[in-house]
């Protein structure tokens, strides 16, 4: 009969720990008190192992039982292998079980730079013993393949290996400067806008341009399809170009949040969300049983600095900023 690879050296090693418990306790019957099982079992089990090395490794007689020159010898490479084993085991239930370690962290570009980066040193001070090593681009590259503990990453994720916690829904905002208004005026109605300037955003995967979405006479967000003047496939020279007065953008709440809170820009109307089931800004790991410490207490933290920020699984900050245009309150 044959036994899998997995059987037999789970069964090798239940011999070796028999064995050694033999050499330790001089009997059969002192290895079966000190393995919980009985004398017969440990006698056949040694019976065993000799057969498999084709050596003996105890002289037996009515009286007592020695140990071999032979026997000697392996038992001191058994007891070392088994010791390096536990060691090893001890060593990386201690790695997984408290935080520590090199953290492999890949985050999107933008929310890299405005939301994760200055994170990092109150992290860092709070947890010294995990190194960091960050890595920022807008690549959808394979987390396990490339040893990616984290990702930070908005939109869908497909990959069943992977598990995606939502940190906060992804809302836009519809803005310009308040310069850009004073020189070109305020549309009013979503055909107002087709009179002005428009700073779109190429989308680096499919090379699309993002949709642009207005509230209708009903204050519905509907896509429309607008000119943009100016395109960039990058979010933060998007924002940028925008407080410079070069026209409207719709930014994503991660974006618009420095420029909003210097003043440099306004926003038009309430935001809006994206209808998708899957909208938002994930922080995505491989699928394990045991998730490592150092990736737990990431996480919580992120989560934690989130909230301080005004943001969680289902809302964002950009809820309760004040729109220029509010046509929910019939404004």
């Amino acid at each position: 009969m044959n036994i899998p690879a997995q059987d037999a050296a789970m069964d090798k090693l239940r011999l070796l720990e028999l064995f050694l418990a033999t050499c330790d306790g001089g009997s059969f019957a002192a290895a079966a008190r000190a393995c919980n099982t009985d004398p017969s079992t440990v006698s056949k089990a040694i019976g065993r192992l000799e057969s498999q090395l084709a050596l003996t490794l105890f002289q037996r007689s009515t009286r007592q039982l020695r140990i071999t020159e032979a026997g000697q010898h392996y038992a001191l490479t058994v007891r070392k292998m088994l010791h390096e084993l536990r060691s090893c085991e001890s060593d990386l239930k201690q790695l997984n079980d408290s935080p520590s370690g090199t953290l492999r962290i890949n985050a999107a570009v933008c929310y890299g730079h405005l939301y994760l980066r200055p994170l990092l040193p109150s992290f860092c001070r709070r947890y010294p013993g995990i190194k960091l090593e960050l890595e920022i681009n807008d690549l959808h590259m394979d987390i396990i393949d490339n040893n990616i503990d984290v990702a930070l990453r908005t939109g869908h994720v497909k990959d069943s290996r992977l598990v995606a916690r939502r940190l906060s829904p992804m809302d836009f905002l519809l803005c310009a400067s308040p310069q850009y208004l004073q020189t070109y005026g305020t549309p009013r109605q979503a055909e107002d806008f087709r009179q002005h300037s428009w700073i779109g955003f190429r989308i680096k995967e499919t090379q699309q341009l993002q949709p642009i979405f207005l509230p209708n006479a009903q204050g519905e967000y509907m896509q429309y399809e607008l000119q943009r003047k100016h395109i960039t496939d990058d979010g933060e020279a998007m924002a940028h170009m925008c407080a410079d007065g070069l026209g409207f953008a719709q930014l994503p709440h991660f974006l618009a949040q420095k420029e909003l809170n210097k003043g440099a820009l306004v926003s038009l109307y309430p935001y809006f969300r994206p209808p998708q089931a899957y909208n938002g800004v994930f922080a995505i790991y491989p699928k394990r049983d045991y998730l490592p410490a150092k990736v737990r207490v990431f996480i919580d933290f992120l989560t934690r600095s989130l909230a301080a920020k005004g943001e969680s699984t289902n809302h964002t900050w950009a809820e309760s900023w004040p729109p220029l245009i509010d046509f929910r309150a019939g404004s």
